[in-house]
């Protein structure tokens, strides 16, 4: 099965997809920012290079999507593609960084993979505040995204917590990335791993239950 992990930018995905690979064993496909060709230019002049910068992601997590066979065991996926085109695309569509036509474009081609595609079994929303996401982007040395503004962070929270509100009850669960640093404590790491483990035994009991119904 998978697992998204989701989250705004400084929450601290790849660093708890990492501890959950540690520490459950669970399989892990981090986010492709490094092979963005875009994305440095993208936060430079976000309207020239949206569009190019989405598309890439959108399409890189579809080539995952369609190649992946998760039977029997869990993979842990460091941001999903209903994240981009609910909350970043869109956001930046919001934003006027999207035209209209581009926006269509990109709505089209997720309409069109989306039949290909099979929702993830579980998501964990690692929720943070914007002055909490703002100190950790400062820290962690992405110089480009040093240009990311608190009106750009605060949408793009606004729009999670809209998206993960949606999200059927039983398939999803919350970690307090303000109150939980499992980045630098043992205390805390050993928590959210448990929340996690539990909450993936409830996915695979749920999973294992349908299978016999249906036999």
């Amino acid at each position: 099965m998978i697992i998204g992990v989701s989250g705004n930018i400084g929450a601290g995905k790849s660093s708890l997809s990492r501890i959950l690979s540690e520490k459950l064993g669970f399989e892990v496909v981090y986010e492709a920012v490094d092979e963005n060709p875009y994305l440095a230019d993208f936060y430079k002049d976000m309207k020239r290079w949206a569009f190019h910068s989405q598309l890439f992601f959108l399409m890189k997590r579809f080539d995952f999507l369609k190649r992946v066979d998760s039977e029997g065991r869990v993979i842990i996926q460091d941001r999903t593609i209903y994240e981009d085109v609910n909350i970043f695309a869109r956001n930046l569509w919001l934003l006027g960084h999207i035209d209209d036509r581009d926006w269509g474009l990109y709505q089209d081609s997720f309409e069109t993979i989306s039949e290909h595609l099979k929702m993830p079994a579980g998501f964990v929303y690692i929720r943070c505040s914007v002055e909490t996401l703002m100190k950790r982007i400062s820290t962690r040395g992405r110089d480009y995204e040093s240009s990311a503004s608190v009106e750009y962070i605060k949408k793009l929270n606004d729009l999670y917590d809209s998206w993960f509100d949606e999200l059927e009850p039983g398939r999803k669960i919350i970690i307090d990335g303000d109150r939980l640093d499992f980045v630098l404590s043992e205390r805390d790491r050993q928590t959210v791993t448990r929340q996690v483990s539990n909450f993936v035994s409830r996915l695979s009991a749920g999973v294992q239950a349908k299978l016999f119904d249906s036999c």
